[in-house]
This record gives structure tokens, C-alpha cells and sequence, in this order.
């Protein structure tokens, strides 16, 4: 492995920390994407090209792309934002900031931030807020909404989570990329089997799991509140997913969820990360509810690992606050690298970015004072 990147998107702008191949020191470079909130990092492992997806309302919603490993990019804007009425309608303003405002967006009006982004074969996929899904071609140059789940029958009941409704989650099948799945909050888990041209709302409970949870309309579903999914390796279609009810698992491609919670702390968290070569080992984040102030349970942080695909779960607290700890971990702050043993990564609500080179046993903070942590992914290596 040449050297670990690791992409962190936060609410003022990316930023990069980098390793050398023993992972030891590591440096932090940026901010990058001219200040965006940047919620959602992908990369090409061929070309080494570097995305990320981003934007509120102030800034519009768009992709930012660099070829040269992040030192430069380029942005790609998919919807204006309030920012450019400003500009269009107070000259005095424009005059200060030095430019005018950006032509007029393909997509003005419809979204107001990216949250995701997957790279599928040769197409690239975004996510967007309120729930929609766009794809491109030229490798994030133009872009096309993909219609067919816009079209979904069931849209017209889709219900926004607390943070809006918004698709944040975007997954493929690594050898046929025309198997998509998407996660929309509060709308549930969505898959196609077509490269998008038709989807399938899979979200129902296993048989063997308790139907306690009582979510959907016939009373055995998971909640529709789905907070992030992660593929597992090999060859199935085994999905990991955090929910805001539970933390389950499908062995099926989300056709049915077994609840794996048992053995964690709480039924909540965010992120969801799985191991690159066992598919039987996943970790996950637990926060203490919805309402009870989102950080670890007890105010004492732990990353919890399962290594039987959810049998059990076991706490992994080294080198983490275990007194007095407040942060929040957010759906897509925590990523793991290809590396042997397996690295995991993950950032926080209060700046800080914490690495783990023993697949979780240990921990060390490798980056501290940032801007709140929305993303961490780690760079695709060739």
C-alpha cells in the first residue's frame, strides 16, 4: 500500500490526512472545495480521481472533482443556492465577494444539498436532499436524474428524518454495478437490479427476528428510518445496516432483515462500517437515543465489533474518552482502508478524527480542532 489517505468532509470544507505505508505519522492538508459543506467522498482506484458531494442552502448542491489527488478542484454544480440570489440582487454584495452569481444550475429549485456519492462501473451516482437520485456519465462533469426512483409508487408517502428527507446512502454490487441499493430517510431501503430503471422497497423484518419493532404497514419491517448501510465482502449480497430503531442484517440483499442488535448498548448510532475481505465482521458507533442527547451511552465512547455477522458484539474502548465524552459520530464518519490488518477510521461532531491499524482494538486520535466531521472515506487505492 503506497500510503493511507484519508478524506474528512466537514462543515467548512475537505480536508486530507495522510500516511505514510507503516501508517505511523500522519499529516492533515485543506481546507479544500472553496469552504462547502462536504458530506459524501468517492474515489477511482484506476485514475485516482476524487469526488465529493456537498452543499446546503447557502451554497447550492454539487460535486467537486480533482485529478491531482486533491490538491485542486473543480466544481460541478447541480442546484444554485441561496447565496446566488444574493448576488443576482445586490450588486453591492457581488462587488464585495469579488463575482457575480453562477449561471443558472440544471437542477435549480429541485435539490439543496448531495449527501452521497458511489462510483458503479463507469457511472457515478449522487444522492441528493430532498430524496433524489442523480447519475453521470463523464465521471461527474453532467449529470441526469435517475427517474425511475423518483417515479417509485411509494413516493408520495416518503417521510423526511430528522435531518430532512435525504438519500444518503448508495450502494453496488462490486461485479455487476447495475445492482444498486439506496437508503432514504424516512423512506426505507430501495433496490434495482436494472442500473435504476426500475426499484424494489425492500425493507421487511426476517421471519425469526422479534416483531417488537412494528414499523411499516403490515407490522413487521424495520423502520424506515434507515441511518447508513454497508456492503460486506464476498460474493453474496450480505448488507449491514444502523437503523433508528436497531442495527440489522440481510443475507439477501435487503429482500429481508435479520435484527442484530443483542449484545450493544443501545438500539441507535449512525454509522455502520463493514471488513473488506470477512464478511462476517462489521463495527459499529452506539449513541445513547434520539432524544437523550445523541453520544455514547454513559458518556464513555466504544466501537463495537461483531466478528460472527451479529451473534455477538463486543465493546473495543482503547485509546478512546471512556469518561466525560459528548461527541456525536455521524452516518457516513467512519470508514475502514484495505490494509493488513485492516484500518478503521472515524470522525466526530467535536472536530476529531480517531484511527484504529488493529481492526478496531486500538485506538489513537490522528487529527484534533477540525470543523465538525460530516464524512470520513478512505482514498481507493490501484
Amino acid at each position: 500500500m503506497a500510503g493511507t489517505r484519508i478524506l474528512v468532509g466537514t462543515t467548512k470544507g475537505a480536508f486530507l490526512v495522510q500516511a505514510a505505508p507503516d501508517r505511523g505519522q500522519w499529516q492533515l492538508s485543506g481546507p479544500q472545495c472553496d469552504g462547502w459543506p462536504i458530506n459524501h467522498f468517492a474515489s477511482d482506484p484506476e485514475t485516482g480521481t476524487l469526488w465529493a458531494a456537498g452543499g446546503n442552502d447557502m451554497f447550492g448542491a454539487g460535486v467537486w472533482r480533482s485529478e491531482d489527488g486533491g490538491a485542486t478542484w473543480e466544481l460541478s454544480l447541480l442546484a444554485n443556492g441561496q447565496f446566488d440570489e444574493m448576488l443576482a440582487n445586490d450588486p453591492e454584495i457581488a462587488a464585495y465577494v469579488g463575482h457575480g452569481p453562477a449561471p443558472d444550475a440544471p437542477f435549480k429549485g429541485q435539490i439543496a444539498a448531495l449527501w452521497s456519492l458511489c462510483l458503479a462501473g463507469d457511472t457515478l451516482y449522487a444522492g441528493a436532499k430532498p430524496a433524489a437520485l442523480f447519475a453521470s456519465k463523464d465521471r461527474g462533469i453532467t449529470w441526469a436524474r435517475v427517474q425511475g426512483l423518483s417515479d417509485h409508487p411509494s413516493g408520495d408517502s416518503w417521510q423526511p428524518g430528522g435531518a430532512g428527507l435525504t438519500l444518503h446512502t448508495i450502494l453496488a454490487d462490486r461485479a455487476d454495478p447495475a445492482k444498486l441499493w439506496v437508503a432514504i430517510s424516512a423512506a426505507g431501503v430501495f433496490a434495482s437490479e436494472d442500473g435504476g430503471t426500475s426499484w424494489e422497497r425492500r425493507n421487511r423484518l426476517d421471519n425469526t427476528s422479534d416483531a417488537a419493532h412494528d414499523h411499516g404497514p403490515c407490522g413487521h419491517e424495520i423502520g424506515h428510518c434507515v441511518h447508513n448501510m454497508a456492503r460486506a465482502a464476498g460474493a453474496g449480497e450480505v448488507i449491514y445496516q444502523q437503523n433508528h430503531h436497531g442495527t440489522f442484517r440481510s443475507p439477501d440483499g435487503g429482500r429481508s432483515w435479520q435484527d442484530i442488535t443483542a449484545g450493544l448498548p443501545s438500539n441507535f448510532g449512525f454509522p455502520i462500517a463493514a471488513h473488506p475481505t470477512d464478511p462476517a465482521t462489521a463495527w459499529v458507533l452506539p449513541l445513547n437515543g434520539d432524544t437523550q442527547g445523541r453520544y455514547p451511552p454513559n458518556a464513555s465512547a466504544a466501537v463495537y465489533k461483531t466478528s460472527d455477522a451479529g451473534a455477538t458484539w463486543a465493546a473495543k474502548t482503547k485509546g478512546l474518552p471512556v469518561e466525560n465524552c459528548f461527541f456525536t459520530v455521524l452516518r457516513q464518519a467512519m470508514a475502514v482502508d484495505a490494509a493488513t490488518p485492516t484500518g478503521l477510521y472515524f470522525g466526530t461532531n467535536s472536530g476529531s478524527v480517531f484511527a484504529s491499524l488493529d481492526e478496531g482494538e486500538s485506538w489513537a486520535e490522528i487529527a484534533r480542532h477540525l470543523p465538525t466531521v460530516l464524512c470520513v472515506e478512505v482514498v481507493a487505492e490501484a
